[in-house]
């Protein structure tokens, strides 16, 4: 483990069956991290689940749970995730899902790749990353919205919509958090994105990305609709996006 303050943040909504065994495995790879769940009010209980592992102090005093009001996007999650922690002292920020999805089991390579660059992505598509238990339509969909955003931005990043993704505080004070304009999943790609256009050194980890065994997926028509376009949208506003973060 790195001298980094490091914060994994984890949105939940209804991740009641996921959510302690996967904190068990994340301070089983790496015991200095402080781990933040930003819980969209779960019908499930998750956040009181959080509460309750906080007040019994189950994992010393490295836990912490912000509550919203209601289910606000992904995106918000992750930004007041970051804002939290940067105001708290924090030097690395680690995004990932709360359903093994991504795996902790590749933390301390992503973390000691944090070492030498800005943006450290958990890549499914360089060589020996991959999925799991996904269908042909699944697999079809997630790839043809990387090639998609790739041919759009002109980005050379293989995993543009990959969710498990490290970050310095240093470039997210840059970009200025407040006008990522993506609720949705496509926030994934406008964070990258913003990298790139601020010249940040960017690495891609592979991961094997397995589906969720419990739970459901909170991808929507809505979600989708909102990437094709905030894409087209980044694509066009990319030297004013470029010209108000170096301003």
């Amino acid at each position: 483990m790195t001298d980094f303050r490091t914060l994994i943040v984890i949105p939940t909504y209804n991740e009641s069956k996921n959510i302690k065994e996967l904190l068990e495995n994340i301070y089983e790879f790496c015991q200095d991290v402080h781990v933040l769940v930003v819980d969209d009010a779960s019908p499930d209980g998750t956040g009181e689940m959080i509460d309750d592992f906080i007040c019994k102090n189950i994992f010393n005093g490295r836990l912490f749970v912000m509550h919203r009001v209601g289910k606000l996007g992904l995106g918000t999650a992750y930004i007041e995730g970051f804002k939290w922690g940067i105001s708290r002292g924090y030097d690395v920020f680690l995004s990932m899902d709360a359903d093994f999805s991504h795996n902790p089991k590749y933390l301390p390579e992503i973390f000691k790749a944090m070492e030498t660059n800005d943006l450290v992505i958990g890549s499914r598509y360089v060589k020996g990353g991959g999925v799991k238990d996904w269908g042909i339509d699944r697999q079809f969909i997630s790839r043809g919205g990387n090639i998609y955003a790739q041919m759009v931005l002109f980005s050379k990043i293989h995993d543009l919509t990959g969710g498990f993704n490290c970050y310095h505080k240093r470039f997210l004070e840059k970009i200025k958090l407040s006008s990522v304009m993506s609720k949705g999943y496509c926030f994934q790609i406008e964070m990258k994105f913003r990298h790139v256009l601020l010249g940040a050194k960017i690495k891609e980890v592979p991961i094997i990305f397995t589906d969720r065994i419990m739970g459901t997926s909170k991808m929507s028509g809505s979600i989708f609709k909102e990437a094709i376009l905030n894409v087209i949208r980044l694509s066009f506003m990319r030297f004013k996006i470029k010209k108000e973060m170096k301003g």
